[in-house]
């Protein structure tokens, strides 16, 4: 679920019986699912880098006058192709340390963030929509490794 549902849960009533959806970041919080629950969480390699190439085949249809809000409620306009390109950075910057040498990707871990012998990236599942932890199995060099092609595709 969008991260707009954080506010204003999906629901539906059927039978007199409310079923509500809500914005989780990552693992559910439901039981049913499971916790670490596979295909949780809205930071997926392969779908972001799916859109990306979507929002740059519209751009050379529409060309730079055709805008759209990004970040939503942000007032900023941009066209297609900075679309694309603010999703790339986004993306890319999970894996890049911060001046401490923090990664988004360690999330709250000690034991990959300060430990020397894991300084190399972890290419995780998937991400957390909130704070950019690395999720689920932390080898999916698979997927997760489309940063490379995000890296190389980078414009500026």
């Amino acid at each position: 679920m969008s991260k707009r549902h954080q506010q204003d849960p999906y629901s539906i009533t059927v039978d007199g019986k409310v079923f509500q959806v809500d914005y989780e970041p990552a693992e559910s919080q439901t039981a049913i699912y499971g916790g670490n629950s596979n295909w949780r969480g809205p930071v997926w390699f392969p779908i972001n880098h799916l859109v990306i190439e979507a929002l740059e085949r519209f751009h050379m249809y529409f060309g730079d006058d055709y805008k759209v809000e990004c970040p939503t409620g942000s007032g900023v306009r941009m066209n297609l192709q900075e679309v694309a390109d603010e999703l790339r950075r986004r993306l890319i910057s999970l894996f890049i340390p911060d001046p401490t040498g923090w990664r988004a990707e360690f999330g709250g871990s000690d034991r990959f963030g300060k430990d020397p012998r894991w300084k190399e990236p972890l290419f995780y599942e998937y991400f957390n929509g909130d704070d950019g932890a690395g999720l689920g199995a932390s080898h999916q060099t698979g997927w997760t490794g489309l940063v490379a092609d995000l890296i190389i595709g980078r414009r500026g």
